[in-house]
């Protein structure tokens, strides 16, 4: 890996591409959402699907395209598949953007003020 100016080194080509598939898979709020529910534990496409407001279709397409990429498992218990979380890093990443986009809102909002020269 080469080094930049600070001293740290970057990232090769294919780390960079993973991770950007992994972010474009979690543009989605509703992976996200299927990925907070299930960073609380285990569950079943049924319960994730009341859970998140989603069809089920839609939900088993969603949790398969996590799987594919590792950030989610599943197993079979009886008729039922049951996932669960599988790459925690990615959950705990997750979470604090929630975590810290959620304790922004709660605060007090910003007065706006007009740009200078923006003829406000």
């Amino acid at each position: 890996m080469p080094e930049n100016a600070a001293g740290f080194e970057d990232p090769s080509a294919e780390v960079l591409a993973e991770a950007a598939a992994a972010f474009a898979l979690l543009a989605s709020s509703a992976r996200l959402h299927l990925m907070w529910a299930l960073s609380e534990g285990e569950s079943d496409v049924t319960h994730l699907a009341d859970r998140v407001g989603g069809a089920l279709p839609a939900v088993s397409q969603h949790l398969a395209k996590l799987k594919l990429a590792g950030l989610v498992g599943s197993r079979r218990e009886g008729r039922r598949q049951v996932y669960y979380i599988g790459d925690p890093d990615v959950v705990a990443l997750v979470r604090v953007m929630v975590e810290q986009l959620t304790a922004r809102s709660a605060q007090a909002p910003v007065p706006v003020r007009p740009l200078r020269g923006s003829g406000g």
